[in-house]
């Protein structure tokens, strides 16, 4: 049981509605940006430097969406925990994830050692590719 105040809770809270809506607002505007780029690049012939730029840009485009896509995801799972009366509790060791690490990442869902572990787990598992 997590042993944040409801002041503190209420202001993790507002965190994560603030980024919520903050990522909701960079992924509309991304997707529109994508749209009139696709429409703007219809039936223009390029060279292969072109093409490569446009590719390049599309997959720069692609990746940050993800990125914002998956912290949606975390932001989500969050507030479910927030709901449940578990957030704030490192879900590997059910310990308290101390305040001072939601105020800075406010969808942690691990202590800071379950996290480094995680981390350094995920880095050695991780394809030879993935590390390039």
């Amino acid at each position: 049981m997590s042993v944040l105040t409801d002041e503190q809770l209420e202001s993790l809270a507002r965190q994560l509605d603030e980024r919520e809506q903050q990522l909701r607002a960079e992924v509309r505007g991304a997707r529109e940006e994508a749209q009139i780029q696709q429409e703007m690049d219809a039936g223009v012939v390029g060279d292969t430097g072109d093409v490569g730029q446009a590719k390049t840009r599309d997959d720069i485009g692609h990746a940050e969406m993800e990125r914002d896509v998956e912290e949606l995801m975390e932001i989500d799972e969050a507030k479910q925990r927030i709901a449940d009366g578990s957030y704030g509790e490192c879900v590997d060791c059910t310990q308290e994830i101390g305040y001072a690490r939601l105020r800075v990442q406010p969808a942690a869902k691990r202590c800071t050692e379950c996290q480094e572990r995680f981390e350094r787990v995920q880095s050695t598992t991780a394809s030879p590719a993935a590390r390039i």
